[in-house]
């Protein structure tokens, strides 16, 4: 086994360990990924709530707050996120002291996931029955009951479906931080794989980052079934 994959990916088996190896590429990304999806997920949900109930039919109707949070919204998912990163350059610096390496990652990954995951958030709870909306009102609740016993609880697989697609965004995300000096197996691929011809070492960053959609696919998926069943 062991003299296949040494014939397959020559280039590999050298860098599995170590400063640089593909096992420090593969916690990068996941400490990359974790981080972004708890930060930028709890903002974004904040953040898609609040769009939910200060648009024009919402409970907290309000058309100049819901404007100015909705175009905000809509210019930072535009930015492209490699001018993201060249972007908050000064910023990531003025917060963690470095520009470069995983942690320096995560300012311009949080910023550029968290509008992404709150129109998500926004698009899937809209989606709950309204005459349910309607009747929990008529019982008195306050708008923030209605968001947790409501909103929360009756669009939860919808949001396990648009957090898995956010999850693997910023899996891409991380991928693409790291061919600019963020770590992780988007750095190894271009600095190591690309740029030195070792095409092993690419493809086996490839297969790790498609392991790791796949899996959270599979979770969320199997979650999101279980949640609708429930529901």
């Amino acid at each position: 086994m062991m003299d296949l994959i040494k014939h397959f990916f020559p280039n590999v088996v050298p860098l599995w360990s170590g400063d640089g190896g593909v096992v420090e590429a593969i916690n990068q990304t996941l400490y990359m990924t974790f981080w972004t999806t708890l930060i930028a997920g709890i903002l974004g949900l904040i953040i898609g709530i609040a769009l939910l109930l200060t648009d024009e039919n919402g409970l907290w109707a309000n058309r100049p707050f819901y404007s100015i949070l909705d175009k905000l919204v809509n210019i930072f998912r535009s930015i492209p996120f490699i001018i993201l990163l060249a972007a908050l350059n000064n910023v990531t610096r003025l917060i963690v002291h470095t520009g470069i390496g995983p942690t320096a990652a995560l300012v311009p990954l949080i910023v550029g996931s968290a509008p992404f995951y709150a129109r998500q958030v926004q698009n899937a709870l809209v989606t709950v029955d309204p005459g349910v909306v309607e009747a929990a009102e008529s019982m008195g609740l306050s708008p923030m009951a209605i968001v947790f016993r409501v909103y929360l609880r009756e669009g939860l697989s919808e949001l396990i479906r648009v957090s898995v697609l956010t999850i693997i965004s910023i899996i891409g995300l991380t991928a693409m931080a790291g061919a600019i000096g963020g770590g992780g197996l988007g750095n190894l691929a271009i600095n190591t794989g690309y740029l030195r011809y070792e095409n092993d070492v690419i493809w086996v960053c490839l297969i790790f980052l498609l392991v790791l959609v796949f899996i959270i696919q599979f979770i969320g998926d199997l979650f999101a079934r279980k949640t609708n069943h429930a529901s």
